[in-house]
């Protein structure tokens, strides 16, 4: 859904932001382009750290080491 997007993009970034979220992450779940875009805080804004999509690798350091491959998320999913 767009406006979910857009929600996540903007208010729902600013406000994580303003509270001191140290990490936040957005999961675009289309079995046709799965992407994550990771954000850290870097003083009191946040910074983008991460743009994957398909099979690209994303290795977090913070909230925790993990490696997050967007396909993998979305494996079984049924296409449109």
């Amino acid at each position: 859904m767009p406006s979910t997007g857009l929600f996540d993009l903007n208010l729902k970034k600013a406000v994580y932001e303003k509270f001191g979220v140290p990490s936040y992450w957005i999961v675009v779940p289309d079995p046709a382009g799965p992407q994550l875009v990771a954000f850290e805080l870097s003083g009191s804004r946040y910074e983008k750290i991460a743009d994957v999509t398909g099979d690209e690798v994303f290795r977090a350091r913070a909230p925790f080491p993990v490696e997050v491959v967007p396909a993998r998320l979305v494996a079984g999913l049924p296409a449109d």
